[in-house]
C-alpha cells in the first residue's frame, strides 16, 4: 500500500487493477481484491438446469392456452412452474444457451395438463395415424355432421362426459430453421363444446384434422410426423372452477432423440459454465458414488456441440463413455423396447461387462437395492423403467424409459 500525494488528489475509485482512495494524508492505493470465480455447477444442478430451457421453450407454444391447465394450482403458483415439475426428469430435451436465446424448441412428449377427469387415450395405427379412445358408436364424421351429432356421439358412448363438456385438440409442428439450423416448432388449437343443441356443421367450427372417424373412433385424418399432437376433456362448472384431464401431448419427432443424448447433455452444460469434476455425491445407501455419467462423458470439460441425428422417439437418458482420473466411472444400462405398442411389450437391458443391472418399475429411483435384472420383462401397460448398473460397489447415472400402451388413458408423472 502506498500514499500519493500530488496534483491528483482528488481521485478516487478504481483503475485496472488498483483501488484509489481519497483521504486526509493523500490518495492511498491498494490493489483490488480478486473476486473469486464463479464455481462451475454440480452435475446435479447443470442436469436440471440444462432440461429447463426445452421446457420453457414447450410452455410457450401454448401460449395463454393452459391459463387453466392444472387443477391443483395453488395462490401464487404459476402454470409454468406447475408445468416444470410434472415434467421433470421424465422426457429429459437438452438445448444449448445458445440455441434457447434464438428461439429453439424441440417438441417433446410433456404432460401439459393435470387434473381430475378422465384422460383421453392416444394410439398410433398401423398408418402412423393418432387416434383417441373417444368411441363415435354409429357415427361417420363428414361434411353434414353437426356439432349436436358429435356431442351426443361422444356422450353417449364414453363414461364421464357431460352436456356442454369441451374438447380441445392440439396440433404441433416441428421444423428446421433454415437461416441458424435449429429446431422450431409452432403450435395450433382448436376447442369444441358439446352441446346438443347447436346444429351449426362441425366443420365450421374445427377442421377434419383432429375431428375424424378412425375404425369407429375420434382421430385424425392424417399421419402424425415431425410433430405431435393429443386432445383434451375440459369442463368448466363456473365461478372460475375449471376442470380438466390429465393429459400429454403424443409426439412424433424425428429430431428428439439426438436432443436426448449424452452428448447433447453435455453441450448444454458446457454452454451454461461446465460443470464441477470434483463433485461427489452420496447415493440413498449410504455408499459414495463416482463421479456421475455427464461428467465422466465431459472428460475434461472441452467445448462440444450435440448432433442433429435422427431417431425414434422413446425416453433413454444416462449413457456414458468414458470414466475420471479418480475413480472409475461404470456405464449406465441400456433399455430397448418397442413403444408404443398394442397389447405388450418385452423390455430387455444391458450394461457393462460384469456389472450388476438393478431396475425399478414404479418410477422410483433404483439403487443396488432394488429388483435385479435377470430376464427380459413383459409390460401389460404403461409403464416407466428406470435402471442402473453397479460394478465393484460403483453406480452409474440412471437410464429412464417410458413405454406408453397405445390404447387406454395417457400415464401421467
Amino acid at each position: 500500500m502506498a500514499n500519493l500525494t500530488g496534483i491528483n488528489t482528488d481521485m478516487s475509485g478504481k483503475v485496472g487493477q488498483f483501488v484509489y482512495r481519497k483521504t486526509k494524508r493523500g490518495i492511498v492505493v491498494a490493489q483490488a481484491p480478486s473476486k473469486p470465480a464463479i464455481p462451475r455447477r454440480s452435475e446435479k444442478q447443470a442436469i436440471l438446469r440444462c432440461q429447463l430451457g426445452n421446457q420453457a421453450a414447450n410452455f410457450r407454444l401454448y401460449g395463454d392456452k393452459l391459463a387453466l391447465a392444472f387443477e391443483d394450482k395453488t395462490p401464487g403458483q404459476s402454470e409454468f412452474n406447475l408445468f416444470v415439475q410434472v415434467n421433470y426428469g421424465v422426457t429429459p430435451v437438452y438445448i444449448t444457451k445458445q440455441e434457447r436465446l434464438n428461439g429453439a424448441c424441440v417438441l417433446a412428449g410433456y404432460t401439459f395438463c393435470r387434473g381430475t377427469l378422465t384422460s383421453i387415450g392416444h394410439s398410433i395405427n398401423s398408418g402412423g395415424v393418432l387416434v383417441s379412445n373417444l368411441a363415435l358408436g354409429t357415427l361417420n364424421i363428414g361434411a353434414s355432421t353437426t356439432v349436436a351429432d358429435l356431442a351426443a356421439a361422444i356422450i353417449a358412448n364414453n363414461t364421464g362426459w357431460e352436456e356442454l363438456d369441451q374438447i380441445t385438440f392440439f396440433r404441433a409442428i416441428q421444423y428446421r430453421d433454415a437461416e441458424f439450423n435449429i429446431p422450431r416448432a409452432l403450435m395450433e388449437s382448436w376447442r369444441l363444446v358439446l352441446d346438443l343443441a347447436d346444429e351449426t356443421l362441425l366443420y365450421n367450427r374445427v377442421p377434419a384434422l383432429g375431428f375424424t372417424t378412425v375404425s369407429g373412433f375420434l382421430g385424425m385424418n392424417q399421419a402424425l410426423s415431425d410433430g405431435g399432437a393429443a386432445w383434451v376433456h375440459s369442463r368448466d362448472r363456473g365461478n372460475g372452477n375449471i376442470r380438466v384431464g390429465t393429459q400429454r401431448l403424443v409426439v412424433v419427432n424425428s429430431l428428439l432423440e439426438s436432443y436426448q443424448s449424452m452428448a447433447a447433455l453435455r453441450a448444454s452444460a458446457e454452454s451454461y459454465g461446465g460443470i464441477n469434476t470434483k463433485s461427489v455425491y452420496l447415493s440413498p445407501n449410504g455408499t459414495l458414488l463416482a463421479i456421475g455419467s455427464l461428467t465422466a462423458y465431459a472428460g475434461d470439460n472441452q467445448q462440444s456441440s450435440g448432433g442433429s441425428g435422427t431417431g425414434g422417439s422413446g425416453t433413454q437418458s444416462g449413457d456414458s463413455s468414458s470414466s475420471s482420473s479418480e475413480t472409475p466411472a461404470v456405464a449406465a444400462p441400456t433399455i430397448s423396447g418397442t413403444t408404443p405398442f398394442e397389447e405388450t411389450t418385452t423390455v430387455t437391458m444391458s450394461g457393462p461387462e460384469g456389472a450388476t443391472i438393478h431396475y425399478t418399475t414404479d418410477g422410483s429411483t433404483p439403487t443396488s437395492a432394488s429388483t435385479v435384472y435377470s430376464e427380459a420383462l413383459t409390460l401389460n401397460d404403461t409403464t416407466t423403467v428406470k435402471a442402473i448398473a453397479v460394478k465393484d460397489d460403483v453406480s452409474s447415472g440412471v437410464t429412464t424409459r417410458t413405454f406408453t400402451k397405445g390404447s387406454g388413458n395417457n400415464d401421467s408423472e
